[in-house]
């Protein structure tokens, strides 16, 4: 699994993780089952402090998207698919929010919002019947 991290992007890093961990589940990436990394393997491949995976880990365990597995390490929950897809959602709602509300306090009009929507969606579908993923 792939983590992209930004430090100076305003958004604490443990809660990229926890972000990131749900929309993978949410994606099929991970899957009901399957072990994550331990806390020490990936705040090596990350470069980042133990205790903030030990933290975001807490939190997909609070949220139940993770479980411990007894001298093994953390797995993903098997009925944790839908709250990460609900998540997913909530993610991209806000997202489409911030994204309308400044556009439209920048004077777009919602016409002007539709039409760039439409072409966007539609470069979007283009990409994943090239690529088979989006961009």
């Amino acid at each position: 699994m792939f983590f992209s991290i930004d430090p100076s992007g305003g958004v604490p890093i443990y809660e990229q993780i926890v972000h990131q961990i749900k929309l993978a589940v949410a994606d099929g990436v991970l899957v009901g089952g399957q072990m994550v990394p331990s806390v020490r393997q990936l705040a090596s491949d990350l470069a980042i402090n133990p205790n903030t995976i030990a933290r975001a880990y807490q939190q997909l365990q609070s949220d139940l998207v993770l479980e411990p597995l007894r001298g093994r390490g953390m797995i993903v929950r098997r009925d944790s698919l839908p709250r990460c897809r609900k998540a997913r959602n909530t993610l991209v709602a806000d997202g489409v929010r911030r994204a309308l509300a400044n556009a439209l306090s920048g004077g777009m009009t919602p016409k002007d919002l539709r039409e760039l929507f439409e072409a966007e969606l539609s470069a979007q579908a283009d990409l994943i019947e090239t690529n088979g993923k989006l961009n």
